[in-house]
């Protein structure tokens, strides 16, 4: 049985705070902290489920590490200014076309850091990189073309085959 103060620190472990760097897709409860370096044209998306109006741009964060391209939605265009340090808590990483986003979900908190976050390194774009992974969609077997309608053909193997119906008494090894 454990105590709080063992729950507490296993908890925490679990969240700890990382750099741009270090960042890879589908990695979740992030604590981050981050520069906003630019903000691209605000456009407007259409959902697929609710068929809603939403706004959308992409805020390039960065720290000492490198940068990294995050979506805002709706009104979190007008809170995340440029030229501020955020603290991000409980976010998660993905990927959007192939290339690597950090995400700002719906039980994740940004607030303003305590301390700034002077230089930012732009050489190392973590979003200019294809992390998009190759699958084989061709996994099964494709399905065999149907005989149309009055196709007959009998099922004989034909006479290089092992076991073939219509030489049963020479067998080829």
């Amino acid at each position: 049985m454990t105590s709080e103060s063992e729950t507490d620190s296993i908890a925490t472990e679990e969240k700890q705070e990382i750099k741009i760097e270090e960042l890879t897709p589908r990695m979740n409860n992030l604590i981050i902290t981050f520069k906003v370096v630019g903000k691209s044209e605000t456009r407007e998306v259409n959902s697929r489920r609710t068929g809603e109006v939403h706004l959308v741009a992409d805020a390039t964060v960065g720290d000492e590490t490198g940068v990294v391209t995050v979506p805002l939605w709706n009104d979190s265009i007008d809170e995340i200014e440029i030229g501020k340090t955020y603290k991000l808590e409980d976010g998660f990483t993905g990927l959007f076309r192939g290339t690597l986003q950090l995400k700002i979900g719906r039980h994740s908190t940004v607030t303003e850091a305590e301390s700034e976050i002077d230089t930012v390194n732009n050489d190392v774009d973590m979003s200019a990189e294809n992390h998009q992974t190759f699958r084989n969609r061709h996994y099964y077997q494709p399905r065999q073309r149907s005989r149309g309608y009055g196709d007959y053909r009998p099922n004989y193997r034909s006479n290089n085959d092992r076991y073939s119906s219509r030489d049963s008494r020479r067998r080829r090894w």
